[in-house]
């Protein structure tokens, strides 16, 4: 599913407000328009999927922490 940019936007502030952060962003994918990028001060955080099923929307975050990101 393609998000609009009206998405994108609700989003973008959605994640803002959530974590209390105004450094996160959002960015389409060129070459997958069914997600879009999370952005922390222009860094990739993870992927944000769109899902309509039964005539609902829900929107899932997927953020891959690394082993080596733990330490220290």
């Amino acid at each position: 599913m393609q998000f609009t940019p009206d998405e994108m936007i609700k989003i973008q502030d959605y994640l803002r407000r959530t974590f209390g952060n105004e450094l996160i962003g959002v960015k389409p994918r060129a070459q997958t328009p069914d997600s879009i990028e999370i952005l922390l001060k222009g860094e990739f955080l993870g992927l944000c999927y769109k899902n309509e099923e039964d005539g609902e929307t829900s929107f899932d975050f997927n953020m891959s922490i690394l082993d080596i990101d733990l330490e220290g």
